[in-house]
């Protein structure tokens, strides 16, 4: 990667004027895109900007995928202490569902990339720990069987069965 710096005055509209230093990534093999990261602290050096843009990186990813999966910051509650504990129990609830899926994965269960003709994942993402985790709570545990066991007893041909708790485990 090179990197190129330098000192800047931000106009931010109806605002005084910020100092920043700027930093652009470039990769000379052109695999990723050019970005530009912006940081108002002018002392500190190229690097560590970068360095602090990438430890970010994972948790912005985390938000995105609370708020795409589990709604976070969509909550339309009217009391105070009902806005400030929701998004702490949604964070958890991505918590523990992440380390469920991790645990289902390395007990047996195969944790999956769900693959789409327009969008190839090289690993599983959040959706997919989810499924994951809802297939098992479906299917494995009793939390939600109405009838025995037995096969003879379901009313729908299994294949239709897993096909769409299959389904429904994607289901946003």
């Amino acid at each position: 990667m090179e990197l190129a710096s330098g000192m800047a005055v931000w106009f931010p509209y109806g605002k005084p004027a910020v100092p920043i230093r700027w930093v652009l990534v470039r990769d000379p093999q052109a695999e990723y895109e050019t970005i530009a990261i912006v940081c108002t602290d002018q002392l500190t050096a190229a690097y560590p900007i970068v360095e602090y843009f990438v430890m970010r990186w994972q948790l912005e990813v985390t938000f995105e995928e609370a708020r795409a999966h589990l709604g976070v910051e969509t909550q339309r509650q009217w009391s105070d202490k009902a806005i400030a504990r929701t998004t702490p129990l949604l964070l958890g609830l991505f918590a523990w569902v992440t380390l469920a899926a991790h645990t289902l994965h390395c007990t047996g269960s195969l944790l999956t990339a769900r693959q789409s003709a327009w969008y190839a994942k090289p690993l599983p993402t959040f959706s997919d720990a989810l499924a994951l985790v809802r297939q098992h709570l479906w299917t494995d545990l009793p939390t939600f069987q109405t009838s025995r066991p037995a096969p003879d007893v379901v009313k729908v041909p299994r294949s239709l069965l897993v096909s769409l708790v299959e389904t429904l485990c994607y289901a946003p």
